[in-house]
């Protein structure tokens, strides 16, 4: 049969998770395998992955990544330790990524890893050809995919935006997309993130701009808090660090392994003697620093949410210092982004945020640039990708717009089969199971429903509640911290020593004027639970539960 079949597994109806699979003349392909954060109703879950069942029994002769980013590539570890895949193809600086990910699973060997050139010869996959283009997006290294299928031309955008004036020159490869539309494409999958948003996305160059004129008027500390994975803007904050004679401090794990990769591999360049590490922050003057941290999404244990709540161990901030958010809050993260903005404010720092300066611009195509990729491929069918479903409608209405008729548009969903033959256009034709995949602790895939997990643990271990009263006026504790234990059998002795544990946490973090409300449960929980583990060796489920009057 000369057909396609596109199976996206996620990405569609959301943001993040993405992974899509093309099937054809009895072959299986994967572009991208990413991950989602979990959402506050995901109790104990630490990552959401695709449901990757379908591909359980399928040999998967590749998987194709469009660049590094978490929402492409975060599932990688998990999908090859589940599947039976042959080779994993991405561009440098994505595969620099995905080695260390995969070296700290203990998975290098679990694939070929091979690297891809935008400009190189296409691959050959079985019955697939597959051509890279070079897009600009907020991480280096990102591509589009053009496939010779049996069914037809299929392109995948990836993430991009159309920034003709990039940190690292390489702009999005128009000539290259004008030259596929030429060919003539049967269908497109585009991106859709910010389809809803009107005009144009500004060039990354416009925050290297701000940064050239914030920090130069600047007396206090700085700190740039930005997404760990944006090497260019890494790397324009550090220009600026040193033409104003500032040494820069990268700190958060993610942040710091990331510069190292992109360092190595020549995506950065950071000259001798610039670099200091966290413990010498101490030894210079508030003006000849710079720190790079992560936490721009207000992530509970992030570098800066730690530093707004003081509760940093090298790193503070007091009046005179300005700090730079250079992200936009991800949907649902405002209120916590919000609050390490009010704690900073309240340090006295001066902190400048998106919404009051231009230090942060999308790595998504506005609008008027999902119009421009529509006008160079010409399309015959789309399918909006990456996105809510109010964006993938949006896109839809954008290639109506542009001229595609309205049964060419393919919304799909994730599970959703879509067939491209020739002659016969695109369309669902059928549905295959999809959802989510729970990853917790070392567990993969057997959270099928969390209050399981809860209950199993209750009926094992039982629950102490730690109840702490703080008086909301001044954030001191007003009476001693009480314990209530269900299902949990100890000695009476022991309860009391664990409400002694309880009152000393609680009086050295009011003490470190540690009150937020996340950090100061996050404390209780540790102390009482390692001192449960070491005197019975059990874990019972430990809920701190923190009243303010």
């Amino acid at each position: 049969m000369d057909t396609t079949r596109i199976i996206p597994l996620g990405g569609l109806g959301e943001v993040g998770k993405n992974m899509t699979v093309f099937e054809a003349g009895g072959e299986t392909i994967v572009v991208d395998t990413g991950l989602a954060f979990p959402r506050d109703e995901h109790l104990g879950v630490d990552l959401v992955l695709p449901d990757f069942g379908y591909l359980r029994d399928r040999r998967v002769r590749a998987v194709l990544l469009t660049h590094g980013h978490e929402d492409h590539v975060g599932a990688l570890p998990y999908v090859l330790r589940e599947l039976d895949i042959d080779e994993v193809w991405a561009t440098r600086l994505t595969l620099g990524l995905v080695k260390s990910k995969l070296d700290e699973h203990g998975l290098l060997r679990a694939a070929e890893l091979r690297e891809v050139d935008p400009a190189g010869e296409p691959l050959e996959l079985g019955p697939f050809r597959a051509e890279f283009v070079r897009m600009a997006h907020s991480i280096p290294d990102s591509v589009a995919i053009a496939f010779e299928t049996p069914g037809g031309r299929i392109v995948h955008t990836g993430d991009y935006k159309l920034d003709h004036t990039p940190i690292d020159g390489l702009k999005t490869d128009v000539g290259r997309l004008a030259e596929l539309g030429n060919r003539g494409v049967d269908l497109l999958l585009g991106d859709s993130t910010n389809a809803e948003r009107p005009g144009f996305t500004p060039s990354e160059r416009v925050v290297g701009e701000a940064f050239r004129q914030i920090i130069p008027q600047r007396h206090g500390r700085i700190l740039v808090s930005s997404f760990a994975s944006n090497v260019h803007r890494m790397q324009q904050a550090i220009d600026v660090a040193i033409q104003v004679g500032r040494k820069v401090c990268i700190v958060g794990r993610s942040m710091r392994k990331n510069a190292n990769i992109a360092r190595n591999l020549g995506y950065m360049e950071v000259p001798e003697g610039v670099l200091v590490r966290p413990i010498e922050l101490d030894e210079l003057a508030p003006h000849e620093v710079l720190i790079l941290c992560t936490g721009s999404q207000g992530e509970p244990l992030s570098a800066l949410t730690r530093i707004a709540y003081d509760d940093h161990p090298a790193v503070r901030v007091e009046r005179g210092d300005t700090v730079i958010i250079s992200a936009k809050p991800v949907p649902g993260n405002e209120l916590r982004v919000h609050d390490a903005i009010n704690r900073l404010a309240k340090s006295g720092a001066e902190v400048l945020h998106q919404e009051i300066a231009p230090v942060h611009v999308s790595g998504h195509g506005c609008a008027e640039e999902l119009r421009t990729i529509l006008s160079l491929l010409r399309p015959r069918a789309v399918m909006p990708i990456h996105g809510e479903f109010r964006m993938l409608a949006a896109h839809g209405q954008l290639a109506r717009d542009a001229g595609v008729p309205a049964s060419s548009i393919v919304f799909a969903e994730n599970g959703s089969v879509v067939e491209l033959g020739p002659g016969g256009g695109a369309r669902i034709v059928d549905e295959v199971e999809s959802g989510v995949t729970f990853v917790d602790g070392l567990g993969v895939g057997d959270v099928k429903d969390v209050a399981l997990r809860d209950r199993r643990r209750l009926s094992e271990d039982g629950v102490l509640i730690v109840i702490t009263t703080l008086a909301s006026q001044n954030g001191r504790s007003t009476a001693p911290p009480e314990l209530i234990a269900r299902g949990f059998t100890g000695p009476d002795e022991l309860l009391a020593e664990m409400r002694e544990e309880a009152t000393r946490v609680l009086d050295e973090c009011l003490a470190d004027d540690i009150s937020e409300i996340k950090l100061l449960q996050e404390h209780l929980h540790d102390a009482v639970g390692q001192l449960v583990y070491d005197r019975t060796r059990r874990r019972p489920m430990i809920l701190p539960v923190i009243v303010e009057v």
